[in-house]
């Protein structure tokens, strides 16, 4: 139950873009232990599902809870709502400082943020500068689409597995997130209509759901290949990793500032709109450095 528990609030990180739900997996006590599960399943199956069964149902659980809820949060109060997800962003900071420090200094390491930097925000401006409500997608409709839902599964899900990497945020830099949780939100609708035996219904959101299965299927593949690669790296360069995630979440900050504060920023009333993203950055900072903790750190 416990497990289920840390689950549910590693899914409700998920959600909320700016978030990581792998460092949640730290703060809980289960990053490590997930990666060892995943990585070494085939040899001892049943004691590894013990671990990513309750964890799994837990993540699925806090996913559905929170998806709407961050949607109509970012739709209706957008400045606020991005000032928070940036000072979430912001609040890693020390997390990745503690991590850096482990090793000396050398000056080749500055490559490494650069181009961390040049990656995630270059795949942004190829993807474009669009709020998270953009949904591109609302059904499948050719193979390309079934492909583009396929590498947002592997490409959020791979870049999430590193700490302090929010899987949201890589969405948004794809402009899959409102895409992929507008389709995590069609499967409420789904149920009530099938069980209220209005079939049709049904029907039309089942085939916003369907987007979920390329996804699922990309994110299950990426989520194997990252995590044998993730727990080689961090046994062996976890400095090193961390050089490069400043440069990743530098690159975060400003996405979220172009897709979500430049859009809705008022012609008029600048002081005051400046005053609620400060008070929203200091708070969402804040969050994280309380929810941050890894244990033993």
């Amino acid at each position: 139950m416990l497990n289920m528990i840390k689950g549910a609030l590693i899914g409700i990180a998920l959600v909320i873009p700016g978030l990581s739900g792998s460092i949640f997996a730290v703060v809980v006590g289960l990053y490590d232990r997930l990666l060892t599960a995943v990585n070494h399943f085939r040899e001892a199956p049943k004691v590894h599902a013990k671990l990513l069964l309750p964890v799994g149902i837990g993540a699925v659980i806090g996913v559905l809870l929170s998806t709407r809820a961050v949607l109509a949060m970012t739709t209706t109060w957008p400045l606020a709502s991005y000032g928070f997800f940036i000072g979430l962003v912001v609040g890693i900071g020390p997390f990745v400082w503690r991590k850096i420090r482990q090793v000396s200094f050398r000056g080749w390491y500055l490559v490494l943020p650069v181009l961390g930097f040049a990656l995630i925000y270059g795949l942004a401006q190829l993807g474009g500068e669009q709020p998270e409500n953009l949904i591109t997608l609302t059904r499948l409709t050719s193979v390309q689409d079934g492909f583009t839902m396929g590498f947002a599964g592997v490409f959020a899900v791979a870049l999430m597995a590193i700490p302090g990497i929010s899987g949201s945020i890589m969405l948004m830099v794809i402009d899959q997130y409102g895409t992929v949780y507008n389709a995590v939100a069609a499967l409420g609708p789904t149920l009530r209509a099938g069980l209220a035996g209005n079939w049709a219904a049904a029907g039309h959101h089942l085939q916003t759901v369907a987007l979920l299965l390329p996804f699922m299927i990309g994110a299950a593949g990426g989520l194997l290949v990252i995590a044998k690669v993730m727990e080689a790296l961090l046994k062996r360069f976890e400095a090193q990793v961390y050089y490069a995630v400043i440069g990743i979440v530098l690159a975060a900050v400003v996405i979220l500032i172009q897709t979500g504060l430049q859009p809705y920023w008022p012609q008029s009333g600048g002081l005051a709109a400046s005053g609620v993203v400060l008070i929203s950055v200091v708070i969402g900072t804040l969050a994280t450095l309380f929810l941050d903790k890894p244990a033993g750190e």
